[in-house]
Formats: C-alpha cells, structure tokens, sequence
C-alpha cells in the first residue's frame, strides 16, 4: 500500500515477448500496448499507428497465429506467446509469396496500409491455402486503404490463390 492506502502496483512489468522467433525482454506499463512496444521498444516500426481504435487494421500482427490489433491488445497478454509482424514474414531479405504478389500486381501505393494488407492475407492463406474471392474480400474488410481502392489488392490475392489450386 501507498501512502494514500491504495494498493501500489510496480511501474513496469517484466515480459518476453516471442517476437518473429527472437526471445525479447522487455519492461511494460500495465496500460502499454503491444504496438507502443513494437515500434518503440523494438523499433519494428512495420506495423503502423493508424486510427488507434482497432479500425484500419494498419497494426495488423499475428498472435498465437491469430490476426490481432496490436493497438487494442495490451503487451503483457502476449508474454511468452508467438508475435509474428510484417518484418518476420519474410524470410529473412527475400520476400514472401503475399509480399512478392501484392509488388507484382502494383498492389501497392503509399504503403502505409501495406504492412496490416501482408498480415491479414497471411493469417488467411495460412487457414485457407485456396481462398475464394468471397473469402478473401471477407479476410480483407478490416484494413482501410485511402489510395487504391482495393483491386490490385484482391486481385494480387486471388492470383495467389489460383497458383495453389
């Protein structure tokens, strides 16, 4: 107890975060979310700040495999639990299969929304290798893009898909 005889919480919480396979420590505020410590512990600054209200789907990362908002999910739930970003679905500087579709297609403009794009086609052809154009408009409507009007996008993910089928 403090003082003023309510109970004193520590300022900062200890937490290993699995982040795209590499082990990080890192000390939390109860109330910091997982995208505040991505980008500004762990400079991963690929996942974006985009409405901060679970909207846009620019801070789109996958946790335990599950698409999540990182702005809506607090970092100490992700203690010890699978965070893959935009950075560590490459394999290491050659691009994945989503990420060379989406550049083939000229699927991509200002690229801010990009990154929350790659995540949620990724959590999509990981459950559903062979989507179908209802399924993938269905896993792409929580991502909000301003520039391009979503075409070259759906089609960069229906071309992926025919190559699997």
């Amino acid at each position: 107890m403090n003082p003023e005889g309510t109970p004193s919480y520590p300022r900062k919480i200890h937490c290993t975060l699995d982040v795209n396979h590499v082990a990080q420590d890192v000390l939390v505020r109860a109330d910091e979310t997982l995208l505040d410590v991505l980008r500004e512990q762990l400079a991963l600054c690929g996942t974006k700040r985009g409405c901060d209200h679970g909207v846009c789907g620019a801070c789109n990362v996958l946790v335990d495999g599950m698409l999540v908002r990182a702005c809506l999910m607090l970092a100490v739930e992700v203690d010890q639990r699978p965070v893959v970003t935009v950075e560590g679905v490459a394999d290491g500087r050659a691009y994945s299969d989503i990420q060379h579709a989406l550049v083939n297609a000229g699927a991509i403009q200002c690229g801010f929304c990009t990154p929350g794009f790659v995540m949620a086609l990724t959590a999509l052809f990981a459950r559903d290798p062979r989507p179908d154009r209802d399924t993938i408009r269905t896993a792409l409507s929580g991502n909000l893009c301003r520039c391009s009007g979503y075409v070259k996008i759906l089609e960069a993910a229906e071309r992926l898909a025919e190559l699997a089928r």
